[in-house]
């Protein structure tokens, strides 16, 4: 009886013993029985540096930073110089002491441009998640103090916005768009001074460039607040899998033609339209810049 005693315990230990074996496990290997997400690899050992806060988005800038940081691994683009918005404010009169509202403003380079030429007051609006925390990176680190961004979609913000400013921005989001001439009607509703830069569709620039050509699916006619225009489906594609992706919040958009976003502007009630920046040979298809004034503003 005793026997079976000691060997029914010496069984119970060496079971116990393989249990806490089977329980010592690796930081990595709690990682992988949670799936795969070890948190203390979020975590900076380091001392402080503007570094660290950049490289949360390792890979992803597309911006190029501005003194003192320029020396910082970031993106190349130079957003936060940039000539199109310099000669916007010129011909819109400047933004000193007046309040803008900013549309898409991706990694904050044109909303400090703004705040550096004196805005009084700049509200941002940012769909895209990893783009609305970039910029507030960008607000911490370039201490912007006049600037105020908003995660959310801006079309739906101006659906329902009763705020006038005096200047609207809107630099890189009407291709990304499926219904751009709405926004075109709501920025008119916002502001009478608007800044566009964007893509525009053109069938013979397009079709002859194999990168682009294969992206335009379809076209269709279609009408907004009595104007009636074609809209183009663009693809987005293999875009969608990059984590750098700060296209529209859809697998798809419209773009308009040159012709169309001028006479659009001009239906919604812009008559001074001045033209910059032409681009028809843009690796990402035609583009241009334009700024477009209310014919009732002094």
């Amino acid at each position: 009886m005793f026997v079976g005693l000691y060997t029914s315990f010496d069984r119970l230990k060496s079971m116990w013993a393989r249990l806490r074996r089977a329980c010592r496990v690796s930081d990595a290997g709690r990682a992988e029985l949670r799936g795969g997400v070890n948190i203390l690899e979020h975590y900076v050992t380091s001392a402080p540096d503007p570094q660290n806060a950049l490289d949360i988005f390792a890979g992803e800038w597309s911006s190029k930073f501005p003194e003192p940081l320029a020396d910082l691994r970031a993106g190349s683009a130079l957003l936060f110089a940039d000539a199109r918005i310099e000669w916007s404010l010129e011909q819109l009169g400047g933004v000193q002491g007046k309040t803008v509202l900013e549309l898409g403003p991706l990694e904050g380079g044109h909303t400090y441009m703004l705040e550096r030429r004196g805005a009084a007051s700049i509200v941002a609006i940012e769909a895209n998640r990893r783009a609305y925390l970039k910029c507030l990176i960008v607000k911490e680190l370039l201490d912007l103090r006049r600037a105020r961004f908003l995660c959310g979609d801006f079309v739906e913000y101006l659906r329902s916005n009763s705020t006038r400013f005096d200047v609207c921005v809107a630099s890189g989001i009407l291709y990304h768009l499926r219904n751009p001439v709405e926004l075109i009607a709501l920025a008119e509703r916002a502001s009478d001074r608007l800044y566009i830069w964007t893509h525009y569709y053109d069938r013979t620039l397009i079709s002859s460039n194999p990168a682009l050509a294969y992206k335009f699916t379809n076209s269709l006619s279609a009408e907004f607040a009595g104007f009636r225009h074609t809209l183009y489906r663009q693809e987005y594609r293999a875009a969608l899998d990059q984590m750098k992706f700060c296209g529209g919040s859809a697998s798809y958009s419209h773009w308009l033609t040159r012709d169309d976003i001028l006479a659009g502007l001009t239906h919604f009630g812009f008559r001074d339209i001045r033209i910059n920046f032409e681009a028809p040979d843009h690796p990402n298809g035609p583009s241009f810049a334009l700024t477009a004034v209310r014919s009732s503003v002094p």
